[in-house]
C-alpha cells in the first residue's frame, strides 16, 4: 500500500496539473513555486510517486537544461520525448528541449 502524499507533494501535483500542453517546467521551478526552492530533487521523488489516478502530465517536467528523465521512468528512453513532440515541443540538436520556446512561466 502506497503512503499518502505529503502536503509538499500535493502542492507539487497541483502545480504540475496546470502545465499547459506544449510547455514544460523544471524540477527547480516547481520546487520554488511550491515554496522550497532547494527541493528540486524532492520534486523528482514526487513525480516518481505521482498517483496514477491524478492523470498528471509528468512528462512535462524536465531538468534545468531540458533533458529527459532516465529511460526507465516513462517506459523507454524515447517515450518522454515522443510524448512531448506529439504536443509540439521542439528539441535542440543536443537533444535537449528548446527551453526558450517551451518553458512555462505561470502568471502570478
Amino acid at each position: 500500500m502506497r503512503k499518502a502524499p505529503s502536503d509538499f507533494f500535493n502542492h507539487v501535483y497541483a502545480i504540475v496539473a496546470q502545465i499547459p500542453h506544449g510547455c514544460v517546467l523544471t524540477y527547480g521551478q516547481i520546487a520554488a513555486m511550491a515554496g522550497n526552492p532547494r527541493a528540486a530533487r524532492i520534486v523528482g521523488y514526487a513525480m516518481n510517486s505521482a498517483p496514477d489516478d491524478r492523470d498528471l502530465p509528468c512528462h512535462r517536467v524536465v531538468n534545468r537544461i531540458g533533458e529527459m528523465a532516465p529511460g526507465l521512468i516513462f517506459g523507454g528512453a524515447d517515450r518522454q520525448r515522443a510524448m512531448l513532440e506529439a504536443e509540439g515541443v521542439t528539441f535542440k540538436p543536443d537533444g535537449c528541449i528548446d527551453l526558450d520556446k517551451h518553458l512555462w512561466w505561470p502568471k502570478k
